[in-house]
């Protein structure tokens, strides 16, 4: 069976997908003040090993569970939507498919109470 990760394109398409949602995020005035003092070659790695893991790739990710990770940070339904609305759009520039984006943001989704610490 094939996985969601090997769908998308695998490493070099989630590389693309999280420069290009970078670039966006911080383009955005209503999120960038998030990674005001973030090492962005770190999240960068970070976050490619996450959405490998949570797209059936390989389990690289060493990180916090998203609940740690997002502690304190006061995030909104709003701040959830926009950085949803980034993340789909990188998917899109990259050339994953809208069935394959939507299908990934439904694994996202599925973290959004343990981002939003609710």
């Amino acid at each position: 069976m094939t996985t969601l990760y090997e769908k998308i394109g695998g490493q070099p398409t989630l590389e693309k997908v999280v420069d290009a949602f970078h670039n966006s995020i911080m383009a955005d005035s209503s999120l960038k003040g998030f990674f005001a003092k973030t090492d962005m070659a770190k999240q960068r790695a970070h976050q490619i090993a996450f959405f490998s893991q949570i797209l059936e790739g390989p389990k690289q990710y060493s990180g916090r569970p998203m609940d740690k990770t997002h502690s304190g940070m006061k995030l909104s339904e709003q701040h959830f939507e926009a950085v949803s609305k980034h993340l789909t759009a990188a998917m899109t520039a990259s050339g994953v498919s809208a069935e394959d984006a939507s299908a990934a943001m439904a694994k996202v989704s599925s973290l959004k109470a343990a981002i939003l610490n609710k």
